[in-house]
């Protein structure tokens, strides 16, 4: 019999690999725990020592269900794509396969069965086999429980982004995710009017809802504008009210995470009320655009109508 270590892939081992290297199935079980091997799901174990994080496991899913792929929210990770409230379900699992599918019942796992998945709607993203970007969006498009969830995902794709530390390029174009859009899917009229809310130029999740509010109270703003200082690099502030001359800034829950942070958003801070396209500046925190989003858009409203000489800021 070969040793257990041997058989393994990445760290992780099935059953049946290890039965069909001559281990009888009673003394296999008892072997592996006694060796400290860990558990991932029904037929898989993981080396002892090793981390089982998602990514563990979906490789596990994998060897055991070849024909599954990562998709939806487990497919949006592998791109890095955000969504809106995704942080309490990082050990929840999502895979599509051709239905109908079986499934790994009681294990954390979800499985979309569809007769609408090709082979041009695959691709590997860090050694998973995974949905393509414009797939994943559309999945998730389709399958948002909100506005909100959708718009999120579709501008994270749209966009140039630091996601989990680290910065990548923009994932889909818009033509493609409306050609996406225009099969005769479930969900899918209401996720083309929802696509049609996406905006690029947006750079986080709290932006994007942000904006979502501003709209749902009658304020348009521009988003991301370019705008010279008296010194120094141009900047972007989130949002721009022009005629006005009010700029409003959004700020995550960890943006200053260090002095150097901080400093950073200080002078941040007092070279865009140097531009001469600002009068004002209002800032808020994610977790007011996420909690009270009506006494945000109430303030903005109420410095909308303020008129102030040229010469002040707010």
């Amino acid at each position: 019999m070969y040793e257990l270590a041997i058989l393994a892939r990445g760290g992780v081992l099935l059953t049946v690999w290890a039965v069909a290297a001559g281990w009888p199935p009673g003394r296999l079980t008892g072997r592996l725990r006694g060796d400290g091997w860990q558990r991932i799901c029904r037929g898989a174990w993981a080396a002892p020592g090793k981390e089982v994080d998602w990514r563990v496991r979906a490789t596990a899913v994998q060897f055991l269900r070849p024909e599954w792929m990562c998709s939806h929210g487990t497919a949006a990770r592998l791109h890095r794509i955000e969504r809106l409230g995704a942080t309490g379900r990082v050990d929840h699992l999502e895979f599509t396969a051709p239905a109908p599918a079986r499934s790994l019942s009681g294990e954390g796992i979800r499985v979309h069965g569809t007769r609408f998945l090709t082979a041009g709607d695959g691709s590997i993203r860090r050694g998973l086999r995974t949905t393509t970007a414009v797939r994943t969006v559309g999945d998730l498009i389709r399958a948002a429980g909100s506005r909100e969830e959708a718009v999120v995902a579709a501008d994270s794709a749209l966009a140039r982004r630091a996601v989990e530390g680290v910065r990548r390029e923009a994932l889909v174009r818009y033509e493609d995710l409306t050609a996406e859009l225009a099969a005769p899917r479930r969900g899918a009229p209401r996720a083309r009017s929802w696509l049609r809310l996406a905006e690029p130029a947006s750079g986080s999740p709290a932006e994007t809802v942000a904006r979502l509010r501003m709209g749902d109270a009658g304020l348009f703003p521009e988003s991301q504008p370019i705008l010279r200082p008296a010194a120094g690099p141009p900047l972007r502030p989130d949002f721009l009210f022009r005629a006005e001359g009010l700029a409003v800034e959004v700020e995550g829950y960890a943006f200053h995470g260090t002095r150097r942070a901080h400093e950073r958003d200080v002078a941040r801070f007092n070279a865009l009320q140097s531009c001469p396209e600002i009068r004002r500046v209002l800032r808020f925190t994610a977790g007011e655009v996420f909690r009270h989003p009506d006494r945000m858009t109430a303030t903005i409203r109420a410095a909308l109508t303020l008129r102030l000489p040229d010469s002040l800021t707010l």
